[in-house]
């Protein structure tokens, strides 16, 4: 598996075009991201799938989380 994959995603917030580069190699992680256009947070969560050889991410407006 590759550690480190390039991804372009959408802000939730503004819709703004944001390239991330995500390293796979600590495993799944959940983090938080501030937009560049708006400045507002934006949450991440990958997730590592090392028997299928992939990463996965997903993103929301960070006032979508529900806890």
């Amino acid at each position: 598996m590759r550690n480190f994959s390039e991804r372009n995603v959408e802000c939730p917030h503004c819709g703004h075009a944001i390239s991330l580069t995500l390293d796979a190699s600590n495993g799944s992680q959940d983090f938080y991201d501030d937009c560049p256009a708006c400045c507002n947070a934006i949450h991440l969560n990958m997730v590592v799938d090392e028997l299928h050889d992939e990463v996965q991410l997903f993103i929301d407006a960070d006032d979508e989380q529900v806890f």
